[in-house]
């Protein structure tokens, strides 16, 4: 993909994480992420459920605002402010989410994208909180690369650990980037 990211490399749209994997990784439970899904805050962008006994598959970029929710619920954003928000943030490049702080007082939630938005929001007495979305970006990629995600093309199950020879499709998206990286 042409946009950069976090780490210059946007995630795979090819790897999808189960369910369970994503509650593990945003930090939620599946009773809310099954919620969220079927009223359409956070829907699965990889692999929508088509009936009984089929995976919903979320994508790297799903998992990502799925924990940004977690995050504002917890602070008392209202639902319906956080799916305005979620809103917005679909609309937004990747390397938008990278450089932007989501700030709010509790009701409102404002976004901000330079340290002036910050330092102006919290003048006019109104921030709270803030959360840094490229922080929240590192956490996500930590904690997938060790839980397993699937590949869309062959349906191979992928960890974040895995080390992969050369040519191995089974590498992940998140492997490949830490190779890139030297890491």
């Amino acid at each position: 993909m042409s946009d950069s990211t976090h780490q210059g490399i946007e995630p795979s749209e090819n790897i999808g994480y189960r369910g369970a994997t994503a509650c593990i990784a945003a930090g939620i439970t599946y009773r809310q992420l099954d919620y969220w899904a079927r009223t359409g805050l956070v829907v699965p962008s990889v692999q929508s459920a088509t009936g009984s006994g089929s995976q919903r598959l979320y994508g790297f970029r799903d998992i990502l605002v799925l924990k940004i929710v977690k995050r504002l619920l917890d602070t008392g954003v209202s639902l319906q402010n956080i799916r305005t928000a979620v809103e917005h943030l679909r609309g937004r490049g990747v390397k938008d989410l990278e450089a932007m702080t989501l700030m709010s007082d509790g009701a409102s939630i404002f976004e901000c994208t330079t340290a002036d938005d910050i330092v102006d929001l919290l003048k006019g007495g109104q921030g709270v909180f803030g959360i840094a979305i490229g922080k929240v970006w590192s956490e996500v990629e930590g904690s997938l690369a060790t839980l397993q995600g699937e590949s869309t093309h062959d349906g191979t199950f992928q960890t974040g650990s895995s080390s992969g020879g050369e040519g191995n499709p089974a590498t992940d998206e998140l492997s490949e980037r830490r190779k890139r990286r030297g890491a």
